[in-house]
């Protein structure tokens, strides 16, 4: 899979509006048969911050996201409202899915 995390500096003055701006976006990306997930978070050390995790099945979903015509208005309507050009982390994984952390597992409780 392709997996990508990537962060977004939003600014001030819309970051309490930013999952609404990115609302048609991401029903989109997430609708593309190879998106396997879509997810947006704040963070909690800055409230202008979001960061989205994101994978995609394969280089062609990740191919096809890219060329969307979502993406391409994406591309000319999220700028605006950035303080900053994103950071992104994007890997090639060979999973499908999240694994468990083990370190952490929680017991049975029924």
């Amino acid at each position: 899979m392709i997996f990508i995390t990537a962060k977004f500096r939003v600014l001030p003055e819309h970051a309490d509006q930013w999952p609404e701006i990115t609302a048609g976006f991401t029903e989109a990306t997430r609708a593309e048969p190879g998106c396997l997930w879509f997810e947006w978070s704040r963070s909690v050390d800055d409230p202008a911050e979001y960061v989205l995790v994101e994978a995609f099945r394969d280089e062609k979903a990740g191919a096809a996201h890219v060329h969307s015509a979502h993406f391409r208005n994406a591309q000319q309507t999220l700028p605006p409202h950035l303080a900053e050009t994103p950071r992104i982390v994007n890997m090639t994984l060979p999973q499908e899915d999240w694994s468990l952390l083990g370190e952490m597992a929680v017991q049975d409780r029924g």
